[in-house]
């Protein structure tokens, strides 16, 4: 740190450009707050980065992932855990205090991607929505080591039941990154759709969470839009 220019330092460019103005490595460097003797705060945030994988990583990482880097003891590990976390609630905390609405499969990611998509292990869950499809409860079913978790129908509608909602979406998170559905997952959804026919409980959609994407099996089904049709030239 002592090789940076003063008004490049990350305290000293927060105290003068923002928290904006700052790079990932340089807010992780000041919730760590100090370095070693090997090196400064800026190069062991670097270097755990580089060790989890980038920012992303930094939110999925465990206590044990983040102690494994020489330099980072169990009180940077709790800082850097709780800043995540501060992050994690500061999103959901935007969210408008009325009910929110379900209109389409991106107004329910953006709902559950700040609490799940990041997520270390699976979670399966569930969204109670009422007659307008307005979120009235967001349940977690069952929560998992990163083999999958274990759901049953009765389960996922019970409460969905007891609750008289109209509709249900379900979801669960891939903590490998990547959306794309097993064969376990569409399967799944095979069954509770049928579940929720036989209920008279309208499954709405599943969603995939991962990170900052996810996969509808809803928008999957739905046809591509018809191109546009060109306009015949008026003849002279």
């Amino acid at each position: 740190m002592n090789q940076l220019a003063p008004q490049d330092r990350p305290r000293e460019k927060l105290e003068r450009a923002g928290a904006r103005a700052l790079g990932d490595n340089e807010l992780l460097a000041l919730v760590l707050g100090h370095g070693t003797r090997a090196c400064d705060a800026l190069m062991l945030a670097n270097a755990l980065l580089a060790d989890v994988g980038g920012l992303q990583g930094l939110a999925r990482a465990s206590r044990g992932q983040l102690c494994r880097r020489k330099g980072v003891g169990a009180t940077q590990t709790g800082r850097i855990i709780a800043a995540v976390e501060l992050g994690r609630r500061t999103l959901l905390d935007l969210a408008p205090v009325e009910r929110p609405q379900i209109l389409a499969s991106r107004d329910a990611a953006n709902l559950l991607m700040p609490r799940f998509g990041a997520c270390e292990f699976e979670h399966f869950g569930v969204l109670l929505l009422d007659t307008k499809h307005r979120v009235t409860q967001t349940l977690v079913l069952s929560t998992g080591s990163i083999d999958g978790t274990l759901v049953h129908p009765p389960e996922v509608f019970r409460e969905a039941m007891m609750t008289r909602a109209a509709a249900v979406m379900l979801f669960h998170n891939h903590p490998s990154g990547d959306p794309t559905p097993s064969r376990e997952d569409r399967e799944l959804t095979q069954r509770l759709r049928a579940a929720g026919d036989l209920l008279g409980i309208e499954v709405l959609d599943h969603l995939i969470l991962a990170n900052n994407a996810y996969y509808s099996f809803r928008d999957a089904m739905l046809p591509p839009p018809a191109p546009p049709r060109r306009k015949r030239k008026r003849r002279t």
